[in-house]
């Protein structure tokens, strides 16, 4: 059984570090390698990495910089964005990454998970589902940044998700993106109780009551955030940031 963590997640856009908002309006945050060196001191579970622009852009993923940050890393490190085939798994994990976050892929060629689940391990193998409400409000699976709607049913996208051997699931609220209002607790509740994959919560959290929340309430397994470990006070100030480790052992009820 995997521990719970709390993960740091930053995005990729344009070589630099960037913060959306529901996907939208992406702020410059600083540079990546800066924010792993703080990220190496503060005792962080796991950091991912999302790179926005590769598969909206029909890029392959950056190895160079993909490099840069694995060698800097001192934590188990996540990849995801613009990743289609083995062959590109294969480099990355290569690089010294240990995971690797499907999204896009995952729906438009959902076999490329058991492919990979069989050759690298389920533990390597994550997806990350990008979930939004749509023009009547239902909440459906959304791929190239939140910007197609694939009219995919989250919970019966997510159970073959399992099916197909995922080791974990990212559920990633776009509504919640940025808002720091917490999580979508709703949403990952029925998600946890209709699945037995782990699930890591993202998109929402704003304050350590919203993570300790989703722990309790939703059961989740992990929890990921991006603006509350890269803004400071109300005006969002950039402070790239981490809870003490005392703090996070008390949210996850280890003190």
């Amino acid at each position: 059984m995997l521990q719970k963590r709390v993960i740091p997640c930053l995005l990729l856009h344009k070589g630099g570090l960037y913060k959306t908002q529901k996907f939208k309006k992406p702020t410059y945050i600083g540079d990546p390698i800066n924010a792993i060196k703080i990220f190496n001191e503060k005792e962080v579970d796991e950091l991912m990495f999302v790179d926005i622009d590769a598969t909206t852009q029909n890029k392959e993923p950056n190895y160079k910089m993909i490099e840069d940050i694995a060698s800097e890393c001192f934590m188990p490190l996540c990849y995801g964005g613009g990743v289609k085939n083995i062959e590109q798994m294969k480099k990355i994990y290569a690089l010294g990454v240990e995971k690797i976050s499907l999204s896009s892929s995952a729906v438009l060629n959902p076999e490329l998970i058991r492919e990979a689940a069989s050759i690298f391990g389920n533990q390597s193998v994550i997806v990350t589902v990008d979930v939004k409400k749509d023009f009547w409000g239902k909440k459906k699976v959304f791929i190239n940044n939140g910007a197609k709607n694939t009219k995919l049913d989250v919970i019966e996208f997510i159970k073959k998700v399992e099916n197909l051997g995922a080791g974990e699931i990212v559920v990633n609220s776009v509504d919640h993106d940025g808002e720091m209002n917490g999580y979508d607790a709703q949403l990952l509740k029925e998600i946890k109780s209709s699945t037995k994959v782990p699930i890591i919560a993202l998109g929402g959290a704003g304050n350590l009551n919203h993570i300790k929340e989703a722990f309790e309430i939703t059961k989740v397994d992990a929890v990921a955030c991006g603006s509350m470990f890269v803004y400071q006070g109300p005006l969002r100030g950039v402070l790239i940031s981490y809870p003490p480790y005392q703090k996070i052992q008390e949210i996850l009820g280890n003190k």
